[in-house]
């Protein structure tokens, strides 16, 4: 794990610190929850900002509301005016005029590190992102992204095409990054076969980055965590991807370790570092 470091008097810690910029699971599984929980275990001091407050659990999201723009905006400005961030992500945001504040908001303030998870769809198959914000969240922040990471499903609305295999998954990751992003991560999680393959690509090269697949039905939360893991270690400041092959490390044990909890899709252990001490 790693820590923050100690001020010239040996008294003050300093923490590196990220922006979380997400929804509220009331299951604490995903969203802002998930989040907090991931910076935590990697030593990052979090913040947040909830654009929208679900109500859900394992099983499904029975209601949604989301928080005005001009409140979402001011989460961030008093975050980033007092404690400020070394990191920021952005998960579910809901709509058109959420995306748009927050993407004018991170602009004008010019935050580091920017990692978009461009949530569309939640675990259950709720829709999390309103049709006509896709446009504006390709126009106006993936362009402010260091790394933007969507699953395979994300990848095909963001690029145009279906994503069915590593061929289709390379061509998705050139015509995202060439909306704006520097790195572009697709999580290969919903491909079938025994291995989880995510592919890195920084606009010349590809990575690929393969972990044993996890039988496990505790899967609620992971394009979160691995994303708020990816921000943490930027914070950290590792490279980029060093940053995401961290992070699918801290993700692959979180679902190795990940407890029985509810009757759907259960929550990933966050802790895991701590639990195996």
């Amino acid at each position: 794990m790693l820590s923050g470091a100690w001020g010239s008097d040996q008294k003050t810690r300093i923490m590196k610190r990220a922006l979380t910029i997400a929804g509220s699971d009331s299951g604490a599984g995903a969203g802002i929850q998930a989040d907090l929980k991931t910076f935590a275990a990697l030593g990052v001091y979090g913040t947040s900002a909830i654009t929208a407050v679900t109500a859900q659990n394992t099983v499904r999201v029975t209601r949604i509301q989301e928080i005005q723009p001009d409140v979402v905006a001011a989460q961030i400005e008093a975050v980033l005016d007092d404690i400020g961030c070394d990191a920021a992500k952005t998960g579910m945001l809901a709509s058109k005029a959420i995306v748009e504040v927050v993407a004018a908001t991170l602009a004008k303030r010019g935050v580091p590190n920017l990692v978009v998870d461009p949530v569309m769809v939640s675990k259950t198959g709720t829709s999390l992102l309103k049709e006509d914000a896709v446009a504006v969240l390709k126009k106006k922040l993936i362009p402010l992204a260091t790394i933007i990471a969507p699953n395979v499903p994300e990848a095909a609305a963001l690029s145009g095409h279906p994503v069915t295999d590593s061929e289709s998954m390379r061509q998705a990751a050139q015509e995202i990054h060439a909306l704006g992003a520097r790195y572009v991560v697709i999580k290969g999680g919903h491909l079938e076969g025994p291995n989880v393959v995510d592919l890195y690509y920084d606009g010349r090269n590809f990575e690929e980055l393969k972990a044993e697949r996890v039988k496990t039905r505790s899967t609620h939360g992971t394009g979160c965590t691995f994303t708020a893991a990816i921000a943490a270690y930027l914070a950290h400041g590792l490279p980029p991807l060093d940053a995401v092959a961290r992070a699918k490390e801290f993700l692959t044990a979180a679902l190795q370790t990940a407890p029985d909890i509810g009757k759907g899709f259960g929550p990933l252990d966050h802790f895991h570092a701590v639990h195996r001490a």
